[in-house]
Parts: structure tokens; C-alpha cells; sequence
């Protein structure tokens, strides 16, 4: 499995058009979700996946501190296959991503309830109320602390 990290102006044409059809094919089809996942969030984001020949298996963005608030931010985390270890995987290469080019800092996410146990085996920790996005619940959660010697998760 390789690991990809880009940001918008390095993503490729068919690399973004997968990414974005990806997404609507989780968030909006699958979940039901009738939203703007193309959000123009997506030209400052640091985008992070996982790939091999038959395509994308996981993957997520991230937005440095004062794109989406004070915080550095994690989102639109997907595994295509669940339970097989490749959510930890992305998220361990976000996370690294995340300190080695914003430095250290508080990273924070909008977890969706059911998949609490995968941000908190990484170390984050619930920090609001539930509530509903998109019909979904979910809950902030934050990891304190991320250095940039930190690396992906490795098998």
C-alpha cells in the first residue's frame, strides 16, 4: 500500500477526480447525506490517502490552524474496507502529516459517534456534547499534543 501526501496544487486531475468521487460515494451516497462535500475547503488542504492498483483504500484532509478554526483540523477520514486497520493507518499518516508540515500543535476532528474508538486509539479524546451533522451524530474530539517526530502507524 502506498502513502500519498499532496496538496491541492500537486493533486493530479485523475487523483482528485477519485477523491472527490470517493467521498460522494461515502458521504453522500452511502450515508445519505445530501450536502456539498466540494466545500472550497479542499485548495488549502493537506490531502492524505492510501492506494495500491486497485485504487484508493482510505483517506482524509487536512486544514492548518485558521482555515476552520484555531485548531489544526482532520476530516472526511474513510476506510473503503472497515475493520481491516487501514482508518488507523490514514490517521497515523494524518496526524504525522499534520505536525510535519503545521508543527506541533492541538489537532482536532468531528468524529462521527460510531467511530469514536478509532480517534481514541490514536490518542484523541472526546471534547464536546454529541450533535448532529447532517443528520449524523457526532462529537469533537482533540488530540493535545502532535510533534513532528511523530510517523505513520506501521504494520
Amino acid at each position: 500500500m502506498e502513502l500519498c501526501v499532496k496538496t491541492f496544487s500537486e493533486l493530479t486531475n485523475e487523483e482528485l477526480y477519485d477523491l472527490l468521487a470517493l467521498r460522494t460515494a461515502v458521504f453522500v451516497v452511502e450515508q445519505c447525506c445530501p450536502y456539498q462535500d466540494a466545500d472550497g475547503l479542499d485548495r488549502q488542504a493537506l490531502h492524505v490517502w492510501l492506494k495500491d492498483e486497485n485504487g484508493i483504500h482510505a483517506y482524509l484532509r487536512i486544514m492548518d490552524r485558521g482555515v476552520c478554526g484555531e485548531e489544526i483540523r482532520i476530516g472526511r477520514v474513510i476506510a473503503v474496507e472497515r475493520r481491516k486497520g487501514l482508518g488507523s493507518r490514514v490517521l497515523a499518516a494524518g496526524i504525522a502529516a499534520a505536525g510535519e508540515r503545521f508543527g506541533p500543535g492541538r489537532i482536532a476532528v468531528e468524529a462521527q459517534v460510531y467511530a469514536k474508538r478509532l480517534y481514541e486509539k490514536q490518542g484523541f479524546r472526546v471534547a464536546s456534547e454529541e450533535f448532529l451533522e447532517d443528520g449524523i451524530p457526532h462529537v469533537k474530539m482533540v488530540l493535545d499534543a502532535v510533534h513532528a517526530e511523530q510517523r505513520p502507524y506501521t504494520e
